[in-house]
């Protein structure tokens, strides 16, 4: 179980790891070996997840979530499998995290008349300058 934050953990059996060859350099391992990892974890049906979390998961992971509510994350950043799973794992849960923090509500504020009147003035002062200068 992945403890995500005081409330949200992840069974294991909701993520599913796959190994895959790995892009770029590497010598002759890379055609041999498959060290990259292809972390799923299904969104949609996910009992663990909250469903606004859900929601603020989908629009944060962006093209990282296909149209079956799948997010993918690939990593491939080091040589071995080890290293890989553990970044991936480790990416999936910054993602998650970054997701259960909550929006603060912008309340909108009305200005007060006296700032108003203040900044008219300053306009009317500023455009009385330049029309001086102008000549006019």
């Amino acid at each position: 179980m992945f403890q995500i934050t005081t409330s949200i953990a992840i069974h294991e059996d909701e993520i599913q790891l796959n190994f895959v060859r790995s892009s770029g350099p590497g010598g002759q391992n890379v055609n041999k070996v498959a060290t990259a990892v292809q972390l799923r974890f299904d969104v949609f049906n996910s009992e663990s997840l909250p469903n606004d979390v859900c929601e603020r998961l989908i629009s944060l992971a962006g093209s990282k979530i296909n149209n079956n509510g799948i997010l993918v994350l690939k990593s491939q950043r080091y040589r071995t499998q080890h290293a890989n799973r553990k970044d991936a794992i480790h990416r999936f849960k910054l993602l998650i995290e970054q997701a259960a923090i909550q929006p603060k509500i912008r309340l909108k504020r009305s200005m007060p008349a006296s700032l108003n009147e203040q900044r008219l003035a300053n306009k009317k002062h500023r455009s009385q300058i330049k029309r001086v200068r102008r000549g006019e």
